[in-house]
C-alpha cells in the first residue's frame, strides 16, 4: 500500500478581538508542533529591547517599507500609529514553496486582504486558511481585567473595537468560539492536523 503524498503547506491566518487568545494560541502552535512555521514580518517602528531582526521581525525605514510597497513586495501592510506594518510575500513563498504550513496573527483587515492575494496570487491558491477566534463581550471584558493592565476607557475602547471584528467572523473559513485555553488550544489543533493531513487536506 503507497504512502499519501504530503499535503501542500498551508498558510494559516489567526484573527481575533482583543482577549481572544490568539496570541497565546499561536505561540503555543508554534512552540508544540514543529511543522509549523511562524511569518516574520516587518515593520518600521524601533527594535525593542531584547529583539533581533530577521528573528522578532524585519526592522525597515519608512523609506525602505515604501519602496517595497511600490516594488509590489507585500502581500498586505497597514499604517497603525504613524507606523508600517507588512506581510513579504517572499517570507511566505519560502516555505510554501518547500511544503511547509506557515502560522500568521493578524487582525481581521489583513485578513481580508490575504483573501484578495489568493485570488491574485497563483502561489496562494489552495493554500490559505482563515481561522477566526470569536469571544462574548462579558468574556472579554474578564479577561481584560483579570490581566490588570487597562483601566476602564481603554476596555469600553476595545469593545467598541471588537464589535467590528465580531461583525466580520463569518468571512473567514472556521470559526472557534473560545472556552478556556486548552480547550481552544485542542480545538485549533484538531482543526490544524485535518487541514494538513494527506488524506483530507483543505
Amino acid at each position: 500500500m503507497s504512502t499519501p503524498d504530503p499535503a501542500p503547506g498551508k498558510l494559516i491566518v489567526i484573527a481575533g478581538p482583543a482577549g481572544s487568545g490568539k496570541t497565546t494560541l499561536c505561540e503555543r502552535m508554534l512552540a508544540e508542533q514543529p511543522d509549523v512555521r511562524r511569518v516574520i514580518t516587518c515593520t518600521t517602528r524601533a527594535p525593542r529591547e531584547g529583539e533581533v531582526d530577521g528573528r522578532d521581525y524585519y526592522f525597515l525605514s519608512p523609506e525602505e517599507f515604501e519602496r517595497r510597497i511600490e516594488a509590489g513586495d507585500f502581500y498586505e501592510y497597514a499604517r497603525v500609529h504613524g507606523r508600517y506594518y507588512g506581510t513579504l510575500k517572499s517570507e511566505i513563498d519560502r516555505h510554501l514553496s518547500a511544503g511547509r504550513n506557515v502560522l500568521l496573527n493578524i487582525d481581521v483587515q489583513g485578513a481580508a486582504s490575504f483573501r484578495q492575494a489568493e485570488r491574485e496570487n497563483p502561489s496562494l491558491a489552495g493554500r490559505l486558511v482563515t481561522v477566526f477566534i470569536t469571544i462574548t463581550p462579558g468574556q472579554m471584558r474578564e479577561r481584560m481585567l483579570g490581566r490588570g493592565d487597562n483601566d476602564e476607557a481603554e476596555i469600553a475602547r476595545r469593545l467598541k473595537s471588537a464589535e467590528d471584528e465580531l461583525a466580520r467572523a463569518g468571512e473567514f473559513d472556521h470559526v472557534i468560539a473560545s472556552t478556556d485555553r486548552e480547550s481552544d488550544y485542542q480545538r485549533l489543533l484538531m482543526l490544524y492536523r485535518h487541514l494538513t493531513s494527506p488524506l483530507t487536506g483543505r
